[in-house]
């Protein structure tokens, strides 16, 4: 209760930490904001042309089965990587002020799940214009399926950077993990794909239910079952607890280590 009091006072230094971080991303390109729409865009049509076109999958419309599960990854990837170095980017602002350390990695967390609710107005067009329609009940479970990835990503990115402030090899590491992660996801392929004795591995990955549930809301137009909401939640926010836990240790000598 003391850390959730601490950061509502610093509520308006994370506001001012989002919106320099959306302002400042694509400072001095071309296209600017754009790219939010154009990253996951690109990366849908390589993945289509290879598992599409050239190594046929067989799942029907699997622009659509890819896309729905791409975007929450991205988010996820992305806040693993980039927020493993956002304590080091703000050293001095570390050591020379007291703030509550949990502010960097919230605000970068907070920026990217932004940017992940504007790609989702590309998927929503697509989901309209494609004419697979959507299912509003089903659209009910899609807050508590954004709160459960905003948990894992935020937690995440609580662990990974506070153990790059003392161990910097940690970045170039994660980009192995998070690409050997996403593997391990159903992301590319549906959860039916794996086989029935690695289920159990494949279910301690905690993004595992989370992109089962963003799948069976958009592609399958279905409520998630409760065993996957349930599952993701838990998992949410099990590894919230973890990552709290761990930042509270780290977080004591960043101002020594930097």
């Amino acid at each position: 209760m003391k850390l959730i009091n601490e950061l509502y006072n610093y509520r308006e230094m994370i506001f001012s930490l989002v919106r320099r971080d959306l302002k400042g991303r694509y400072k001095g390109s071309v296209l600017g904001f754009l790219w939010t729409f154009l990253n996951p865009l690109f990366q849908l049509g390589i993945y289509t042309l290879v598992f599409s076109v050239i190594l046929d999958g067989g799942v029907e419309d699997y622009y659509m089965f890819l896309f729905v599960a791409l975007v929450p990854w991205i988010f996820f990837s992305t806040s693993v990587l980039g927020g493993a170095t956002c304590i080091w980017d703000q050293q001095d602002l570390v050591k020379k002020i007291y703030f509550p350390r949990e502010v960097l990695p919230i605000s970068f967390v907070l920026s990217q799940l932004i940017n992940m609710i504007l790609s989702m107005l590309v998927v929503f067009a697509f989901l309209v214009f494609s004419g697979r329609g959507i299912n509003w009940v089903a659209m009910l479970c899609l807050p508590v399926v954004i709160i459960d990835e905003l948990l894992l990503s935020l937690s995440m990115a609580m662990i990974v950077s506070g153990i790059t402030v003392y161990l910097r090899d940690i970045q170039y590491i994660l980009n192995i993990i998070v690409m050997g992660w996403q593997f391990m996801t159903p992301v590319l392929y549906g959860i039916d794909r794996v086989p029935k004795e690695l289920m159990p591995v494949f279910m301690l990955n905690p993004m595992t239910p989370v992109i089962i549930a963003y799948r069976d809301i958009f592609y399958y137009k279905k409520v998630p079952e409760l065993q996957t909401l349930f599952h993701g939640s838990a998992m949410g926010i099990a590894v919230l607890l973890i990552g709290i836990f761990i930042f509270s240790r780290l977080k004591r000598r960043f101002a020594e280590v930097l």
